[in-house]
């Protein structure tokens, strides 16, 4: 029997549009620094794309999906897959092709590895950035994903789970699984902790100071969040690899959690600065489509308000934290992704109603304690390793550009371009 040609098609769209959300990240990145660093900071993006677009063919699939039986440890590898030869062929039984989803679990490693580059903005050299992105790939995310999304179909034609997120702590005393359906653990808290791990790593900016760093592009921060917002319909929705109820209930609570994320950072910003930006209502948006993105299937549509009016204003507040704490994560890195995962993750254990890919699943204590086991396994584990590699990278080859090079803007430096070419006047 052939898979389905719907399933298929509707899994097929959605790696594109996940795809797209690099470019669309990249963007958002660039809006947000000055003009000479705009090349340099999209290149981050981009170098993320091709680099790990590579790894996850050639090794990275056979890490993350070694098989759904009895896998709990948190490294493990099918070597006879590498180069995703085992998936050539198509069961006559899958629901779909195997490279289908291949293909979508690829963007989701790349755009993770992206995210980090947004705290180190502005100040990072390309090449030792990409040997960084393929190191923590390889240690990180690739382990990390196998945690969290490692499953395939039983004999009995349900889903049987392999990491230990998921089954080892399912089959625990807690008796639960962690609810974790488009990655809040395996993307936005994997890259946030590890955003703060290399900022802390490269140090602060020459110039480090609240409003001393203005976006120079705000249409380009509000295309960015625009094309993240579309992509991350396939995203959410696809995630239940299946054109169902479910994926219709993630892709409303795609609309609506970011909408009152939005709002809610306005409000947060009109009230603390006296002004509303177009800055905050982009940030405000991600912020919310970040903490959707684990529980956009277990909650109802109102719930999913409640977390994105939550998400919106606890981001706003928390993206000055560095500016007390002392650290420079350049682009909000930490306050957006990092705190809106543990957000997201955590209201699972309080508003969860049953809805979703592990059925049967409420709120409860014991579904709160198993969230926050997975979140904070996550969070030390990758910043632990993220520092440890960023660390070496840093005395080894260099992490950090000149600080002259810094003062004048990277894009010439590093790249020899510029993003805009003007025939005098001020670049800056």
């Amino acid at each position: 029997m052939e898979p389905d040609q719907g399933n298929t098609a509707f899994l097929l769209i959605a790696a594109a549009l996940v795809l797209l959300m690099t470019p669309g990240l990249a963007f958002f990145y660039g809006g947000l620094v000055k003009a000479k660093s705009v090349v340099s900071m999209m290149m981050l993006s981009f170098g993320a794309m091709g680099l790990i677009g590579v790894l996850w063919v050639v090794y990275g699939y056979a890490i993350a999906f070694p098989g759904a039986e009895g896998v709990v440890a948190p490294w493990s590898i099918d070597w006879s897959n590498i180069g995703l030869t085992n998936i050539l062929e198509t069961p006559e039984d899958a629901a779909y092709p195997p490279l289908a989803f291949a293909a979508f679990q690829a963007t989701f490693a790349i755009i993770t590895v992206a995210l980090i580059s947004g705290a180190i903005a502005d100040r990072a050299k390309f090449g030792s950035w990409l040997l960084f992105a393929g190191v923590w790939a390889t240690v990180v995310y690739f382990p990390v994903a196998s945690w969290v999304f490692n499953f395939g179909l039983a004999e009995d034609g349900s889903f049987s789970y392999g990491g230990w997120i998921t089954k080892g702590l399912q089959d625990s005393p807690l008796g639960v699984g962690a609810i974790d359906f488009a990655g809040g653990t395996a993307v936005h808290i994997n890259s946030g902790a590890a955003a703060l791990a290399l900022a802390l790593v490269l140090g602060k900016r020459v110039v480090f100071q609240k409003g001393a760093h203005v976006p120079h592009n705000p249409p380009f921060v509000l295309l960015g969040a625009g094309l993240l917002w579309f992509g991350w319909f396939g995203f959410n929705a696809g995630s239940e690899l299946a054109a169902d109820g479910t994926a219709a209930l993630a892709f409303v609570n795609t609309i609506a959690a970011p909408a009152a994320a939005l709002l809610g950072w306005l409000v947060v910003e009109k009230i603390r600065d006296g002004k509303a930006t177009s800055v905050g209502a982009a940030s405000g948006a991600v912020a919310g489509l970040v903490a959707i993105t684990p529980a956009c299937a277990a909650l109802t549509p109102m719930f999913a308000i409640l977390l994105g009016l939550l998400a919106g204003a606890v981001c706003a507040l928390a993206v000055d934290l560095k500016f007390k704490l002392g650290f420079d994560d350049s682009l909000d890195v930490v306050g957006i992704h990092l705190v809106g995962g543990l957000l997201g993750t955590l209201y699972i254990g309080f508003f969860a109603n049953g809805t979703g890919l592990i059925t049967g699943a409420e709120h409860s204590p014991n579904q709160l304690i198993v969230q926050a086991i997975a979140a904070f396994a996550v969070l030390a584990y990758s910043f632990v390793l993220a520092y440890i590699i960023g660390f070496a990278i840093e005395k080894t080859i260099g992490f950090r550009v000149k600080n002259e090079d810094e003062i004048a803007g990277i894009d010439t430096a590093v790249h020899g371009e510029e993003a805009y070419s003007f025939a005098g006047g001020d670049r800056s």
